[in-house]
């Protein structure tokens, strides 16, 4: 490292802290700031859970935790890529707002980052347009495959096979993608199982996963779509917001 302003970007699971690595306990008493985003009404129990975890295990008490308010997302219909990019940049600049405010341009800052920041996370990215830049720090941790695959009692794979993991977008556009029996959808904003032939599919589903309001459902796709499909609606609406996750899986005999 070169700098002298290090960023760690800490994985925390699920939102239980008993899924927080040894690693993410010690990286989160190493910092001198915690930032913790907040997403808007509908989102508050993620900085809720964010907070639980650093109230469990923070005991350095030189370490600040500062709450801060994240730009809101515009999402463009023509093009989704520029509209990331842009929702990136803004992000950008309010992390880098909030660390020159609180910390300046030395030390060490911590973002909690859901699951793990390698997979389907945007945090690297945003962090490499901070300005000014600062070094990196990367703390692995519990993904929300990991967690569905627990909750259920299942492996991922088949032996010898291969799986996937897409989303929900490009599931519900493309269709089940050829070459595989395994899928994981991740980021699916509307059911997007609903939108394949259900014959010889297998499906588990899981939502809030590692949370008090942990939700999973399994079966063949025929059966227990449309009550999946219903009881994630309920969810969203009684939450406020939903992350959830499946593997769908196509059956040998078909």
């Amino acid at each position: 490292m070169t700098g002298s302003l290090t960023l760690s970007l800490i994985g925390i699971g699920c939102g239980d802290p008993a899924q927080l690595t040894l690693a993410g306990v010690r990286a989160i008493n190493a910092v001198d700031l915690v930032l913790i985003p907040r997403k808007g009404e509908e989102k508050s129990e993620l900085a809720k859970l964010r907070r639980t975890i650093c109230a469990e295990v923070l005991t350095n008490n030189k370490t600040r935790v500062v709450e801060f308010d994240l730009p809101q997302r515009v999402r463009a219909s023509d093009d989704y890529r520029a509209g990331v990019d842009a929702w990136h940049d803004a992000v950008a600049a309010a992390w880098s707002k909030e660390i020159a405010s609180h910390l300046g341009a030395k030390g060490r800052v911590a973002l909690l980052i859901w699951g793990d920041p390698s997979l389907y996370d945007s945090s690297l990215r945003i962090a490499r347009r901070l300005d000014p830049p600062p070094d990196i720090e990367v703390i692995p941790g519990i993904t929300s495959i990991q967690a569905l695959c627990a909750a259920h009692a299942i492996p991922l794979n088949e032996i010898g096979a291969s799986f996937l993991v897409t989303t929900g977008r490009r599931l519900r556009e493309g269709g089940w993608p050829s070459g595989v029996d395994t899928v994981v959808v991740m980021l699916d904003g509307g059911a997007a199982f609903q939108s394949l032939d259900a014959s010889g599919l297998q499906i588990w589903w899981g939502a809030y996963l590692g949370t008090a309001n942990q939700l999973v459902m399994s079966g063949p796709l025929a059966e227990v779509g449309a009550s999946i499909a219903a009881a994630r609606q309920d969810a969203r609406e009684r939450h406020g917001w939903i992350l959830d996750s499946y593997i769908i899986k196509r059956l040998s005999d078909h």
